[in-house]
């Protein structure tokens, strides 16, 4: 069994059939194969998804993780939490809590399946909850956006992780245009010695 473990955490709303999710898989499949690769389906309701990574971050020794949109929010809360080693973060959300008031009460669908969600003022409350307030160490971050992010406002990413490894390009979208040719640096930067 190998001991490398890789989680990419998928973003709201989104699903393990996401084109990075399928990329990272494909590429370490190819060149990679001592690492363990995760993409769990996880719900769109906070609590569910925080309790759903939780569980498998508890089952795996010295994890790391690639988080899209949302899922750069939870990777961000659970090496905070001390349950993940390092993380790449591509178009992060930050202080999704914040941004979510407008969903409230409406039925929103999976951008990959029929599931649908209703948010409530609880959900925006676990969101609030798992907000980090600072970085403990910058040195497990790198920061991965595009300029031109229709759905997130790049430079509130830019600010919250200002003193982490990043990578800032014009341009672009929120799906992260050419992530793919960013793979060999993102899993030697997740696997290498330190932190």
């Amino acid at each position: 069994m190998n001991d490398k473990h890789l989680v990419y955490i998928h973003g709201f709303l989104s699903s393990p059939l996401s084109k990075k999710a399928e990329l990272t898989r494909l590429w370490l499949e190819r060149y990679r194969p001592d690492i363990s690769f995760y993409c769990p389906q996880l719900s769109s309701y906070p609590d569910l998804a925080r309790d759903e990574l939780s569980a498998l971050f508890s089952r795996l020794d010295q994890a790391v993780a690639i988080g899209s949109s949302l899922g750069g929010f939870w990777a961000s809360h659970f090496i905070e939490a001390g349950k993940i080693k390092k993380a790449v973060l591509v178009n992060p959300a930050v202080a999704p809590h914040t941004r979510f008031q407008h969903y409230l009460g409406q039925s929103l669908k999976s951008y990959y399946s029929d599931d649908h969600y209703v948010l409530e003022q609880k959900h925006l409350d676990v969101l609030a909850a798992c907000e980090s307030r600072a970085l403990a160490d910058s040195s497990r971050y790198w920061l991965m956006q595009q300029k031109g992010d229709e759905v997130l406002d790049w430079t509130m990413a830019q600010k919250r992780y200002a003193q982490c490894r990043s990578l800032i390009e014009d341009g672009g979208c929120h799906s992260f245009d050419g992530y793919e040719k960013h793979l060999p640096q993102i899993i030697d930067f997740l696997f290498e010695s330190r932190p």
